[in-house]
C-alpha cells in the first residue's frame, strides 16, 4: 500500500464514526414523540439515538401499531430488545430505563361542555375515552378496571379527539403535546378544529421511558442506555423537537 493510500484510509477511519453494535427497538406513530415521518423520527427517538450514540452504538427503530410494538419487543427470539416511549408500570416482562423526558398528560374536552373536576373520583360521572393498551395513570386505570369510570376504548388518539368533538364521549385521556400536534397537522381533524380543547387541569406530568425486555440482551442494553442518558442534555434534545 502506498503512503498516500494509507494516509487516505487513516483519515477515513477518523472522519467516519464507527459503531460497535446496532440495537433494535420498536415504537409507534405518536407525534411529536415518535414517528417514521417526523424529523429525526420524533423527540423521544432523538433522545434515545443520542444516548446510544454517546456510548458508541447505533439505534434502529421500527414503527408498528402500539399493541404489535409491545408484542414484538416481548418475544424471546425477537431482534428487538425493547420498545418506547412508555410510561412506567409494574411489569414481569420489561425493565424500565431511567427517565428520558416528560409528557403532560391531561384530558381533551368539548369546548361547549367542559368537564369540571378536582380529584380523580370526580371523573366517574363522565364517559372517558382511552386508547387501547395505553397506560394512563394508576388512579385512572384503577377506576377503569373497577368500572367506576365508564371508559370507552379507541385505537388512536385521533379517534378519541373526533369522539369528543362529536360529543360521543365527555373527555379523553391524551398527552397535551400529542393533542396540539395532531390538531395542527392531521387533515382529518379539520372539522374538529374549534370544537375541542385541553382541560385546564392536568392529570399529571408523566415521565417517559424505554421498556427493555427482561433478558440478557435487554439487561445489557439497559445498562448502556442509562449511561448514555447521563452524557446528553435530555431536555435540550426534547425541546428542540417539541417546539418544531
Amino acid at each position: 500500500m502506498s503512503y498516500k493510500l494509507f494516509k487516505f484510509f487513516l483519515l477515513l477511519s477518523f472522519s467516519t464514526p464507527i459503531f460497535a453494535d446496532t440495537v433494535y427497538l420498536t415504537s409507534l406513530s405518536w407525534p411529536p414523540y415518535s414517528g417514521k415521518a417526523l424529523k429525526e423520527q420524533g423527540a423521544s427517538v432523538a433522545v434515545a439515538k443520542a444516548a446510544f450514540k454517546a456510548m458508541g452504538h447505533e439505534l434502529n427503530v421500527d414503527f408498528f401499531p402500539w399493541s404489535r410494538a409491545v408484542m414484538l419487543a416481548s418475544q424471546p427470539d425477537s431482534k428487538y430488545v425493547g420498545y418506547f416511549p412508555e410510561y412506567h408500570y409494574e411489569s414481569t416482562d420489561f425493565s424500565f430505563s431511567d427517565p428520558m423526558g416528560q409528557g403532560p398528560l391531561g384530558l381533551v374536552e368539548n369546548k361547549q361542555n367542559p368537564i369540571v373536576w378536582s380529584n380523580i373520583q370526580d371523573l366517574t360521572q363522565y364517559k372517558i375515552g382511552v386508547v387501547q393498551d395505553y397506560v394512563n395513570t394508576v388512579e385512572v386505570d384503577t377506576l377503569i378496571a373497577s368500572g367506576e369510570i365508564k371508559a370507552q376504548t379507541a385505537t388512536s388518539d385521533e379517534t378519541n379527539i373526533r369522539k369528543v368533538g362529536g360529543k360521543r364521549i365527555d373527555a379523553a385521556v391524551i398527552d397535551s403535546n400529542v393533542f396540539n400536534y395532531l390538531l395542527a397537522n392531521t387533515e382529518s381533524l379539520g372539522q374538529t378544529q374549534g370544537k375541542v380543547q385541553m382541560n385546564s387541569k392536568l392529570l399529571t406530568q408523566k415521565e417517559l421511558f424505554v421498556a427493555f425486555k427482561k433478558s440478557k440482551a435487554g439487561r445489557h442494553w439497559l445498562a448502556i442506555y442509562n449511561q448514555g442518558l447521563k452524557k446528553i442534555d435530555i431536555n435540550s434534545v426534547m425541546q428542540k423537537h417539541l417546539n418544531n
